[in-house]
């Protein structure tokens, strides 16, 4: 069953804000409202403009050295690569680059970086880039593996934000609550809609939906 997206007025050239509106459950959480960041994560245009919206926060006062991709969102960091490494943009590395790096994950959903691309961690000045950030879970595993591969975490980035600050910094984000006032989030023992007993509409994840 395909699901009903309304894109929503953001006053951002070239980037959408698609969203269905119902009771949708997450890995973490329940929410009210399934984001559809797909296009933004996959159309070339919309991941540059996403990528130019994005590097404001960081271009002049963060040394970036890499970008590790959760949720898909490779094209976006290479596209924030592209723009951060322009003329007159310092970072650390010897050879004026940044690495764009996507963790494995482990069947305990742990962070794992092989010794091929843990050096792209190690010593380095990492910022997180993920689609979105609500409960925070996923983003606050990957500053732990920063941590523990001797990394240090410069700040989170996300296409969609319903925190100003996650595991210490500050997050970054294209949308936020401020463009969907009325967005929800629960753990499942305290759903207020599993309580009469409505219906989840579809398990929903950074690949995207599978409806029930």
């Amino acid at each position: 069953m395909a699901m009903n997206l309304v894109k929503l007025p953001t006053g951002k050239p070239n980037l959408q804000l698609r969203v269905s509106k119902g009771h949708y459950a997450t890995s973490h959480s329940h929410i009210n409202y399934y984001i559809d960041v797909t296009l933004t994560k996959f159309r070339l245009s919309e991941a540059r403009a996403a990528a130019a919206e994005l590097i404001r926060a960081y271009k002049a006062t963060t040394i970036v050295d890499t970008i590790l991709c959760l949720d898909g969102t490779e094209v976006i960091g290479a596209c924030m690569a592209s723009e951060l490494t322009k003329s007159g943009y310092v970072n650390m590395n010897a050879h004026q680059t940044i690495y764009v790096v996507t963790p494995e994950h482990t069947t305990g959903s742990q962070l794992l970086f092989r010794e091929n691309t843990a050096p792209m961690i190690s010593g380095k000045h990492i910022l997180v880039l993920a689609a979105s950030v609500t409960t925070g879970y996923t983003v606050q595993g990957a500053i732990e593996a920063i941590r523990y591969y001797g990394g240090e975490a410069v700040g989170i980035a996300a296409i969609f934000a319903s925190v100003n600050e996650c595991a210490g910094y500050p997050v970054a984000s294209i949308f936020n609550t401020h463009d969907l006032p009325d967005y929800e989030t629960y753990d499942s023992p305290s759903c207020p809609w599993c309580k009469p007993g409505k219906k989840i509409d579809a398990l929903v994840n950074s690949f995207g939906y599978s409806s029930l």
